[in-house]
């Protein structure tokens, strides 16, 4: 699985045929999630352009989508920059995915099909696996994929595209402002889930997911001195690719 292009969900219908700017988006969506780019770098088109080896134009469609996810902000006539939310603004938006979460957790005991549920549990398994691997980066695109995957289950449309913008910008703030980083137990809380949603228990199910958001806000920090605004320094494993 291409996990850079396909975790934090792009428009259905994308997945399988990437465009030159689905590459510059995925690109910069994984160096923000993986604390690479610092929060408030300002992602110049010029720089990009050299960097990807593509025009101007693509650029500004990549930080287009990006904008739209949240975790870039366009800033007219003075280009785009990596978002940087407060740990206020962090725990307003966790506030909200509660109150999506909760509603999509219960359509999910409602709705889920034996055969999502089986692929729910492959994703926490391949979430697993890069965490012990320490590939935390993949791991968080992996966790967030996964509530992607509930909001899909839950087969309400209007969730769903909340539920994108709001992973989005979770992913950002988790990588940004996550304490512990060499421990993390979503996982362990996504089998749980799974395992309430297999028998139908709504209840148990709703009070595991409201644990795990207490939880990720808890670990919120800004005390996080891991990434670089240097453009070049960072996207220097693809540099020279076509």
């Amino acid at each position: 699985m291409n996990q850079t292009l396909h975790a934090i969900a792009p428009e259905k219908g994308r997945k399988n045929k990437s465009t030159q700017d689905d590459v510059v988006y995925a690109h910069i969506f994984d160096a923000i999630l993986e604390q690479r780019l610092a929060p408030g770098t300002k992602l110049n088109e010029e720089s990009l352009g050299e960097i990807f080896g593509v025009s101007r134009t693509i650029i500004r469609r990549a930080l287009s989508r990006l904008g739209h996810e949240q975790v870039v902000v366009l800033r007219p006539n003075r280009g785009a920059v990596v978002a940087s939310p407060t740990i206020e603004e962090a725990r307003q938006i966790v506030f909200a995915r509660r109150i999506v979460e909760k509603a999509v957790t219960e359509l999910v005991i409602d709705n889920a099909e034996d055969s999502q549920i089986d692929k729910l549990n492959q994703l926490v398994l391949e979430e697993q696996e890069c965490f012990s691997r320490g590939d935390r980066g993949a791991g968080i695109r992996l966790s967030g994929e996964f509530h992607l995957q509930m909001a899909e289950m839950a087969d309400n449309p209007p969730l769903l595209s909340f539920q994108r913008s709001l992973v989005s910008q979770c992913s950002l703030i988790i990588a940004q402002f996550e304490s512990g980083a060499k421990s993390h137990c979503s996982y362990d809380e996504h089998f749980e889930l799974i395992d309430a949603i297999k028998k139908r228990d709504k209840s148990k199910a709703v009070r595991l997911m409201m644990h795990h958001l207490d939880h990720v806000e808890k670990k919120l920090s800004l005390d996080d001195d891991n990434a670089s605004d240097d453009l070049k320094a960072v996207f220097s494993n693809v540099r020279g690719k076509k």
